[in-house]
């Protein structure tokens, strides 16, 4: 018997593209944009949006059908997909992916697809050029998301393999948080850097950003499910949980080490939380959650503050320490608390589980420090990916935009 479409699901899923588009613009834009100095404040905020743009073309174009249809040699499509969807053609009004619309599927998707690149931009914020930026994104887009998203949810190796990825642990948070650290350590540090305080310019706009961010998660999450079922109010409430206690976490940690909690603390723990379960989110029970949220809390927290600072990279708005590190913990503890014996929804032996999230969290990091050198690398000889002293010190706002966040 042929699906039909379920109204209730569809109406869901509709939510859950228009929460997940909301969490890169404006929720991104304004987490990241309060974060850096005034004269970059529109350089970020237009970064979030041209990506969205950028990238809503190349996923019509070849995106969604290198993921998500099959390539028509089996042996290439435990790589990558076909072509048969270039354009969308196919993706017509009554086509359905289970029982809802393929193009409601498709747009849901295209959000993951927006909001992974514009990740990165977090961690080589106020020193890269908006055309170098531009290119470089739409390569890796092609060569590293697309890929990789294949290789988890469309039916390649890794998925085959039996790796869970409900919602992006792997696709999107390692894929991005280890691009950024690879673009962080090729433009190297804002001038000035360490030694010259670079503190948020508004963080009133961050925690607005945060809560955008915090709200549109559970579209993120529990949209995964493609359903509105049990399974996506489970997905709601361990997000919440995550989120919650990996903001606390962050908070205690700060406040004995510092003797004050700071905002910019608890809405990155929050963040932290909100990474780190997204891998397990359709899998985990609330216990699980609340574990994992305590982990990202204390991981991520030195992830963000002593490894950046030991190691000497400036990852500007701590893509790889919040993203990446959270991304790769959620990930394996996946093969621990997707158990049905630590509360979980799946039936399977923990040991080898965490062996095949382990294999996956590698390969797909590996796979994205290789691809986003190349990238950049082609980028920064066509266009010159850092800008000039000159350029840094006046602001990519007046250097790239001629416009001001301000006008005083």
């Amino acid at each position: 018997m042929m699906p039909a479409l379920d109204s209730g699901n569809t109406a869901w899923m509709l939510t859950s593209t228009a929460l997940v588009l909301f969490m890169t613009i404006p929720g991104l834009a304004l987490f990241y944009g309060g974060l850096v100095r005034t004269k970059n404040v529109l350089s970020v905020l237009m970064q979030c949006f041209a990506i969205t743009s950028l990238v809503t073309v190349l996923w019509v174009a070849v995106g969604y059908s290198l993921v998500f249809t099959p390539n028509p040699s089996p042996g290439l499509n435990a790589f990558i997909g076909g072509l048969d969807k270039a354009l969308l053609i196919g993706v017509h009004r009554g086509a359905l992916v289970g029982t809802i619309p393929e193009s409601v599927f498709a747009m849901f998707q295209l959000t993951f697809a927006i909001i992974t690149p514009a990740l990165v931009i977090g961690a080589f914020a106020e020193r890269v050029g908006f055309g170098a930026m531009l290119l470089f994104m739409a390569l890796w887009s092609l060569v590293v998301y697309v890929p990789v998203a294949h290789w988890i949810w469309g039916g390649g190796w890794l998925q085959q393999m039996g790796t869970l990825d409900f919602a992006g642990g792997i696709v999107v948070h390692v894929s991005a948080g280890v691009a950024g650290l690879v673009t962080a350590l090729y433009v190297g540090r804002r001038r000035g850097y360490p030694a010259t305080p670079m503190p948020p310019h508004s963080l009133t706009l961050s925690v607005v950003g945060a809560g955008m961010l915090w709200m549109g998660w559970f579209g993120f999450n529990a949209g995964s499910a493609l359903m509105a079922n049990g399974t996506a109010g489970m997905a709601v409430a361990v997000t919440q949980i995550s989120a919650a206690t990996g903001a606390m976490v962050w908070l205690f940690i700060e406040w004995r080490r510092h003797g004050r909690p700071s905002v910019l603390g608890i809405i990155t723990g929050a963040v932290a939380g909100l990474a780190t379960i997204t891998p397990a989110s359709g899998y985990a029970g609330p216990g699980g959650a609340l574990v994992i949220g305590a982990v990202a809390g204390a991981i991520c927290f030195v992830g963000a503050t002593t490894l950046k600072r030991r190691a000497g990279y400036d990852d500007s708005l701590d893509a790889f320490g919040v993203h990446g590190v959270g991304g790769f913990v959620g990930s394996v503890l996946t093969g621990v608390f997707a158990s049905a014996a630590a509360g979980g929804s799946e039936t399977f032996a923990m040991g080898r589980q965490v062996a095949v999230q382990l294999l996956a969290c590698c390969t797909t990091a590996g796979w994205s420090a290789v691809m986003t050198w190349l990238a950049l690398k082609v980028a920064d000889v066509s266009l010159g990916a850092r800008v000039d002293e000159e350029q840094e010190v006046a602001g990519l706002d007046l250097t790239d935009h001629e416009e001001r966040g301000y006008d005083y």
